[in-house]
């Protein structure tokens, strides 16, 4: 049965549907097996109809069990009822891409509109959706993303992925100030957002991270250049009980507030460096355990060429190098870095995030976002994501999906 499912989806196309379809081969379910076959068939033959249960002959809790089981590519190509199931809060939720959209040229429509928007997109249905407006207050449209004098010259708005969450942490205001006093956070579970507690030290061109859930920040500048704010550092768990930042253990100096920097976890370490690019740089790798700064490896630091990630479930630290367009992966064990792809399409990568075996790379100046699948079996196939008309990708984030409620999963 499960090679059924597999064939018709086949016909919708997708650049999962190899994927799909070899994982669905890997579930074996003798329990429920025929309830699933007379499922596909009734509904190849007859269509579906409102009221039919999830697996006929099976209560609709015992029935989830058993869908829970199979590739969420599989269920969404059957039927209506099953892909409602895959966006209600009482299913296993697949990852997407959430994403900072801005208008082409960088500025707003209009004096009073906001010039980034928040988006998410479904791997499935292959649509983009908007979040739910954020609170009023800070208000977006007093964010800049230009500076005044240099048109050139983009100011970033850092946000990380945290713990099912997704939390803004910084930007540049119309004053040239720090815009965000507090994390603006949005809950894709709940479709929710709210505000976080005050940061310590609000800032702009920090180093922004997550580790176990809890969000990091470091170095920066804040109102004016701070020797003290460019070596601070602070955390914060979103799902945690604790309702205020703590401050950890300093930066060993300043030189981390040049530019925003990915602050990146992997073996319990954060590690960043204070220069993107090719260009001679300095490394520091905090233990998340012991609260300490360290040595950053040699070899960790000398091949940080570009945009950094590492997937929150665990995993290597990926970089794809910005003047070869080569995905690498990073050894701890051996201190070396093994390519992954290489692609033209991936020269100027801007950003990278990393989750569920895909490194998602914001590419063009943010006219695409290429997805490469860096599990061993399809080991560097890639496909490209395009944002919404008249928008350009600012960052991308790898989040579980919004409810139903947020998405229009029949279509």
């Amino acid at each position: 049965m499960a090679e059924a499912v597999a064939i018709k989806h086949h016909k919708l196309s997708s650049p999962e549907t190899d994927a799909a379809a070899s994982s669905s081969q890997q579930f074996a379910l003798p329990r429920c097996h025929h309830h699933l076959k007379e499922k596909v068939e009734y509904v190849i033959n007859n269509g579906e109809k409102e009221q039919q249960p999830l697996l006929p002959g099976l209560p609709d809790h015992l029935a989830q069990l058993c869908l829970s089981r199979l590739h969420p590519q599989l269920l969404f190509a059957v039927c209506r009822s099953w892909r409602r199931l895959l966006y209600s809060p009482s299913f296993p939720p697949f990852l997407s891409l959430y994403s900072l959209l801005s208008s082409d040229d960088g500025a707003a429509a209009a004096d009073d509109a906001d010039p980034i928007g928040f988006y998410t997109f479904d791997p499935l249905s292959a649509k983009w959706s908007p979040l739910p407006p954020p609170p009023p207050d800070p208000p977006l449209r007093c964010l800049l993303l230009r500076h005044p004098s240099f048109i050139a010259h983009s100011l970033p708005v850092q946000a990380v992925a945290a713990g099912s969450h997704l939390v803004v942490v910084a930007a540049t205001n119309h004053r040239l100030l720090p815009a965000f006093p507090r994390p603006l956070v949005f809950h894709p579970a709940t479709r929710c957002w709210r505000l976080g507690p005050p940061v310590r030290a609000p800032r702009r061109w920090c180093a922004a991270g997550s580790a176990g859930g809890a969000v990091y920040l470091a170095s920066g500048v804040g109102t004016a250049y701070n020797t003290e704010v460019a070596r601070s550092a602070e955390r914060w768990d979103p799902a945690g009980a604790g309702a205020a930042w703590e401050s950890v253990a300093p930066v060993r100096n300043g030189r981390f507030s040049r530019e925003a920097l990915e602050a990146v976890a992997s073996q319990g370490k954060l590690c960043m460096v204070n220069v993107r690019g090719r260009a001679v740089k300095e490394g520091a790798v905090y233990d998340v355990q012991s609260d300490r700064w360290g040595e950053i490896p040699a070899g960790l630091v000398a091949g940080w060429t570009g945009p950094a990630a590492a997937a929150e479930e665990g995993g290597p630290i990926y970089v794809v190098d910005e003047e070869r367009g080569a995905l690498k992966a990073y050894d701890w064990a051996t201190d070396r870095w093994a390519a992954v792809a290489e692609s033209e399409q991936l020269k100027g990568a801007v950003q990278l995030a990393a989750g569920g075996g895909r490194a998602c790379v914001v590419c063009g100046g943010g006219e695409a976002v290429v997805v490469v699948d860096v599990k061993a079996t399809t080991h560097g196939r890639m496909w490209t994501v395009q944002p919404p008309a008249g928008k350009r990708v600012m960052s991308v984030h790898v989040l579980p999906r919004m409810s139903k409620e947020a998405i229009a999963a029949d279509h």
